[in-house]
This record gives C-alpha cells, structure tokens and sequence, in this order.
C-alpha cells in the first residue's frame, strides 16, 4: 500500500528524516556514507523530500511484513494510492 505524501507531513520529522537515510544508504553499494560530508547528507535528505512531494519516489507500506521503505515510483508495481 502507498502511503499518499500528505501523510508524511504528519509524520514528526525526525522519522521522516530516519526514512531518507536508510532510503539513501540503500542506495550505495558499500552501505556507507564514509566519503560524503553532512553537507552532502543534508542535500540528498532535500532533494528526496523534493522527490517524494513531485511523486517521484513514494513510500510503501508492506502489509505482509509490516516494514515501510521509499522506492522510486516506476518500480511499484500499483502506481495508484490505495
């Protein structure tokens, strides 16, 4: 189930925040942000949210295993909100 962006905004920020990073980390092959400085952690958390709001990238909950993860849309197999 896709959870519709409006309801990231009630999310306190800090779980939003949480959700990015690991979106991030599991982006990179060697699982670590080593060579990138807090300032380019901080523009990638800015330009992900800028991604979720354009719908670019979505957050899925799975109801199977109750885990929630953000995926690029076109990999979502239900492109509409539930």
């Amino acid at each position: 189930m896709l959870v519709p962006y409006e309801a990231l905004l009630s999310l306190p920020q800090e779980v939003l925040q949480r959700m990015i990073k690991e979106y991030l980390l599991s982006q990179l092959e060697d699982g670590s942000f080593s060579d990138a400085n807090e300032q380019q952690l901080t523009r990638a958390i800015e330009q992900c949210k800028l991604a979720l709001k354009k719908g670019e990238l979505v957050v899925e909950f799975s109801e199977d295993d109750e885990s929630i993860a953000i995926r690029q849309r076109e990999h979502i197999s239900r492109p509409s909100f539930d």
